[in-house]
């Protein structure tokens, strides 16, 4: 009895597939965000937005008590300076709309 070949055989056709396959899901799960991953997403947009407005109040402060200040940055128009924020926000309502849809199948 020539065991080789009977191993061999089922390497080939069970083990190989199975391991390209494992790895196939592994990949595919991986590839998603975690709810982890969202809520530390969320606090550092939370904190990037705070940091912002608390560069805004000292830059007009310290232009207020100095009329030769000029910061590094115009003043902003908080219109147009929001701009970058929203589309974040919307990728990140995006983000969390496609991880819930995963999470029902």
């Amino acid at each position: 009895m020539d065991i080789v070949p009977v191993v061999a055989i089922c390497a080939l056709f069970i083990g190989l597939p199975w391991v390209i396959l494992h790895y196939v899901t592994k990949w595919k799960t991986s590839a998603t965000l975690t709810s982890d991953d969202e809520a530390l997403l969320e606090e550092l947009y939370q904190l990037a937005r705070r940091l912002d407005e608390r560069m805004d109040t000292v830059e007009r402060l310290v232009a207020s008590e100095h009329p030769e200040f000029h910061p590094a940055v115009p003043m902003p128009n908080r219109e147009i300076d929001n701009q970058p924020l929203r589309e974040i926000a919307k990728d990140l309502d995006r983000m969390r709309a496609r991880s819930s849809d995963r999470s029902f199948r």
